[in-house]
């Protein structure tokens, strides 16, 4: 019975939140923190899901000016948890049949972040120049999953080197965005699913060196990104290497 009620609940919020963010996006066409507002929103959306989001910032992540946010991508609950981490001027970067999505296309587009075509290379690449055209003349920060895909419990996925590009070509730092592991940590009919930790991490520069070696500075981010998901996974005892789901019924 839980399970119908919060799905209801979690369905009927995600179509309010949408059809407000539409209206907003209306009457303010040109604001920078569109998608900062909605996703506010639709991160409180997480305590349907009987979660507690805790985001945490190095000092040194704080008040940047435009950056590369790079951030795992485990599900489609991301949008109700790391959505909570998202940062003023800032958009994000998806597959264009999002649009197509009843509300929440329409609220994605509407709200300013960049749909790309993922089956067409040429396009993806032209996608590269149009996000550090938009960095550079809006000074806006870009949000991406540099995976390409959901992960849905495999560990953190090799990374493309997207938007590792578009930061070296922009002359911006990436700051990468770790989220614990949520695979099987919810369970839809038990009250309280325990806790998800995002943390944004000091950003990592390119320099003359490593600005013509991308995929070196990709590798090394994946390295530090993997490492620090695991370490937050066990803070939040949601590891993919214990039995998450019998160590919160324990805790």
């Amino acid at each position: 019975m839980l399970a119908i009620i919060r799905i209801f609940s979690i369905t009927l919020a995600l179509v309010v939140i949408c059809i407000f963010a539409c209206v907003f996006c209306l009457f303010q066409p040109f604001s920078r923190n569109r998608v900062f507002y909605t996703s506010k929103y639709l991160g409180k959306v997480a305590k349907l899901l009987g979660l507690e989001v805790e985001v945490r910032i190095a000092e040194s992540a704080q008040n940047l000016g435009p950056v590369v946010y790079v951030a795992n991508h485990q599900s489609g609950l991301d949008m109700f948890t790391i959505s909570s981490a998202v940062q003023p001027n800032t958009v994000t970067v998806g597959k264009k049949s999002l649009k197509w999505i009843p509300f929440f296309g329409q609220m994605y587009w509407l709200t300013g972040n960049i749909l790309i075509d993922r089956v067409n290379t040429n396009k993806a690449m032209g996608t590269i120049a149009q996000t550090v055209k938009k960095i550079k003349d809006k000074g806006l920060s870009v949000w991406l999953f540099p995976e390409g895909t959901r992960s849905n419990g495999r560990g953190l996925l090799r990374f493309k080197t997207g938007a590792f590009r578009t930061a070296a070509e922009a002359g911006v730092a990436i700051v990468p965005v770790c989220s614990s592991n949520l695979h099987n940590a919810i369970k839809w009919n038990r009250w309280n699913n325990g806790k998800v930790i995002i943390e944004i991490l000091p950003p990592v520069y390119f320099n003359e060196q490593t600005k013509d070696n991308v995929r070196a500075v990709t590798n090394e981010v994946h390295a530090l990104m993997s490492d620090r998901i695991e370490q937050l996974s066990i803070e939040t005892g949601t590891s993919l290497n214990i039995d998450a789901s019998t160590k919160q019924e324990t805790t």
